[in-house]
């Protein structure tokens, strides 16, 4: 089943491997095209080719940004205590100590001092990490692309709705009074025959009546928008990617409403093509965010 996506969401996945604990948070916003920004603790840009294809092969618009922290659990008593770095920082401030430079630092001042020092410098060949981070990644878009799909569900709904309101009113601009037939034909006999009190000469009648027949007769715009309603149901039944044809879409749907008001005599054709333009302005508005 073809699923409509949104462009919207946010998505967070954490793991152990080894003594290192990661976490990805992924965010996604709109976008006119596929912007993947990606931000790695030092050491790991390594990644970024690999994590960048995972986004390539699962979205096609938005702006994503996907952030991977890394902290370290160290010392055998897995606290995360980092005694290696405590001894060697007691070591270098004996000799300062000795020489009654300082007192003596205690325990939890030393351990203090070195977990604001940090201990996140991760190995530079160290294949199961970089593999268990990635695995994290995958999950992470995973996870991202659900969410911009519950968006595209909502999204569906509130433009299927529009669409049903826009073929409502075209619907009704068909059967208005002002485009019927007999009313056409009444208008342009008593515009002939303000012409023809004029004494025009046949070939500016001819003009005259051609004009006036264009002008009068908005069937033809009518069946463009029956059409366009048919292509944007097609198009939401197919699901993403369909964002930027849609917004092409919704442009020809205003070209069409445009060109009803401007040719309307009748205040009540007048009046559909009003709410046609503000349907498919809100139609327009909610295209912007499907991918």
């Amino acid at each position: 089943m073809s699923i409509l996506s949104g462009m919207t969401g946010f998505a967070r996945t954490e793991g152990v491997e080894g003594d290192w604990r990661w976490s990805w948070e992924a965010r996604s916003v709109n976008g006119k095209g596929l912007d993947i920004r990606l931000r790695f603790p030092p050491g790991f840009d390594r990644l970024e080719a690999r994590a960048r294809e995972l986004g390539k092969a699962r979205f096609v618009r938005g702006n994503i940004q996907a952030s991977l922290v890394l902290k370290r659990d160290t010392g055998p008593s897995g606290l995360g205590v980092d005694t290696g770095r405590i001894d060697a920082l007691l070591e270098a401030a004996r000799p300062y100590v000795e020489r009654g430079q300082v007192q003596a630092p205690t325990f939890e001042a030393m351990a203090a001092l070195a977990a604001s020092l940090g201990n996140d410098e991760p190995a530079t060949d160290d294949t199961g990490l970089d593999d268990a981070v990635i695995a994290g990644l995958d999950a992470a878009f995973d996870a991202l692309r659900t969410a911009r799909q519950d968006e595209g569900r909502a999204l569906g709904t509130l433009l299927d709705a529009h669409i049903d309101t826009v073929a409502g009113l075209v619907a009704q601009a068909g059967d208005c009074a002002a485009v019927r037939l007999d009313a056409i034909r009444d208008r342009m006999t008593a515009k002939f025959a303000e012409l023809l009190a004029g004494d025009l000469p046949e070939e500016r009648l001819a003009q005259e009546a051609a004009a006036l027949a264009v002008k009068m007769d908005v069937r033809e715009e009518l069946d463009r928008l029956n059409a366009h309603v048919a292509s944007a149901r097609e198009l939401l039944a197919g699901g993403s990617p369909v964002g930027r044809k849609l917004d092409f879409l919704s442009q020809e749907f205003n070209r069409e409403a445009n060109t009803l008001c401007s040719k309307s005599s009748d205040s009540s054709l007048t009046q559909i093509g009003l709410e046609l333009k503000n349907t498919i302005d809100q139609f327009r508005e909610q295209v912007q965010n499907v991918e």
